[in-house]
């Protein structure tokens, strides 16, 4: 599937500065930057949903030692 990347003068020197860095093309430092926040946008959802599991079982345990 082939896609069109508009870049500004930035971009443009931190994908050169980025994939003479790494060895690897423009290309794959964009599509593995992608692939990353994609993951790490997943791992951050769940760490919130366990989270607010375990606030509503143990929320009143962590209030009281809060208080204590």
């Amino acid at each position: 599937m082939a896609m069109t990347l508009r870049t500004d003068a930035a971009l443009d020197h931190a994908l050169d500065v980025l994939a003479e860095a790494e060895g690897l093309s423009r290309q794959e430092v964009i599509r593995r930057a992608v692939l990353e926040r994609y993951e790490r946008a997943g791992h951050d959802r769940a760490v919130a949903e366990s989270a607010d599991r375990m606030i509503e079982r143990w929320g009143d345990v962590l209030d009281r030692l809060g208080s204590a």
